[in-house]
């Protein structure tokens, strides 16, 4: 799945939660001094920031579909090799880095073990591949309240518990099925405070992902309907979410 919209409604839709993920995936990798990396499905580039603060520009790599995200990244992390790329079909020799790492980017794969099959070949003998995503089947996702009250509205409704790694362990199973070596899980955390239940409603209207593309659909109607529910669902602003993402690391 590729993200058609622009770089800045993605930071306040789902960057503000990604961004805090960043550090915790990088030291899952044990991403160090002196390596080079791949940032696969990069988006505006959260985590190639990341990367270069700890690498320099020039040992990073990056790659997204979306070529507004593409434009956001080149931008933001100038220097680093920013190239339009899926992750079913990676631009790169065998072994090219030490390490490939893939945040929030399984969920839309269109086929997840061919992509982390393909991160495992660009990355070096007993390099690292490390991904995480979001907790959204067992209810600790950062969108878990909004599909909740989606769910009691429309109880027919397509949510994302469904994606590729969901649900725990399947992101484990991914990766041994893409032929990765040595594959341990986790669990990563992020925690986010919203002022008020405006600047927590407000992104969804911006139609990012699957979310985004369900309130764009709906009639006036509909959509306040979603709204009112979701406010009488969370706490009273401020408040802060914390939201739960699997994670796994293999070697190649």
């Amino acid at each position: 799945m590729s993200f058609d919209v622009a770089a800045e409604a993605y930071d306040r839709f789902m960057g503000r939660y990604s961004r805090l993920l960043s550090a915790q995936l990088a030291d899952l990798a044990a991403v160090r001094s002196g390596q080079r990396v791949l940032d696969v499905g990069c988006g505006p580039g959260a985590l190639t920031a990341e990367l270069v603060r700890r690498l320099g520009a020039e040992s990073v790599t990056a790659v997204d579909p979306s070529e507004p995200f593409v434009a956001a990244a080149r931008a933001r992390s100038p220097g680093v090799d920013v190239r339009q790329a899926s992750a079913e079909r990676l631009p790169f020799e065998d072994g090219a880095f030490d390490a490939a790492l893939a945040q929030l980017v399984v969920h839309f794969m269109s086929d997840p073990v061919a992509g982390l099959a393909e991160m495992a070949r660009v990355t070096r003998r007993e390099g690292v591949v490390a991904a995480c995503v979001w907790d959204h089947a067992g209810g600790q996702g950062p969108l878990s309240v909004f599909w909740d009250a989606a769910h009691e509205l429309d109880p027919d409704v397509e949510d994302e518990s469904d994606l590729a790694g969901a649900r725990e362990g399947h992101l484990a199973e991914l990766f041994e099925a893409a032929g990765l070596r040595d594959v341990e899980e986790a669990t990563l955390s992020s925690s986010l405070e919203h002022e008020s239940f405006e600047a927590w409603w407000e992104p969804f209207r911006g139609g990012v992902g699957p979310a985004g593309s369900y309130v764009a659909k709906l009639d006036a109607k509909g959509a306040a309907e979603l709204r009112e529910r979701c406010r009488a669902m969370l706490p009273v602003a401020p408040f802060t979410l914390t939201a739960r993402a699997w994670a796994a690391r293999g070697r190649a």
